[in-house]
C-alpha cells in the first residue's frame, strides 16, 4: 500500500509541475495546491503505518505509535491552505487591475 501511495505522489508531482509551468495564473495556483497534496501523501507514506498504543506516560505498552508524521501533515495542510489563499487573492487583484490572467501579457512592454 505504501508503494501505491508513493507512486500516486509521483504522479501528482508530475501533474503539478505541468500546471506550474503553464502561463495561466489559475493553473499555477492549482499546480501549487496539487504539489502540496503530493507532499502530504509523501509525508504520510514515509511515516508508515505504526501499530501500537497511544504515547502516554502512564501506559505500560511495549510499542507506541509515532505521532510526528500526523503532526507534520496537519501543519503542512494549514500552511498550504494559507499559501493557496494568498495566491488566490493576488490573482484576483491582478485580474481586477489588469483584466488579464496570462503571465506573458502581464510582463509589460517589450522594450524594457
Amino acid at each position: 500500500m505504501e508503494t501505491l501511495t508513493i507512486i500516486l505522489a509521483g504522479v501528482l508531482v508530475s501533474v503539478a509541475t505541468y500546471f506550474i509551468l503553464s502561463k495561466n495564473l489559475l493553473r499555477v495556483i492549482l499546480g501549487s495546491a496539487v504539489l502540496s497534496h503530493a507532499v502530504h501523501l509523501l509525508l504520510m507514506a514515509m511515516g508508515g503505518l505504526k501499530k501500537g498504543s497511544v504515547p502516554l506516560l502512564g501506559e505500560k505498552a511495549e510499542v507506541y505509535a509515532d505521532a510526528l508524521p500526523q503532526a507534520l501533515i496537519l501543519t503542512a495542510i494549514v500552511i498550504s491552505f494559507a499559501v493557496t489563499a494568498v495566491f488566490l487573492v493576488l490573482a484576483y487583484r491582478t485580474y481586477q487591475s489588469a483584466r488579464l490572467d496570462h503571465s506573458d501579457s502581464l510582463r509589460g512592454s517589450e522594450h524594457e
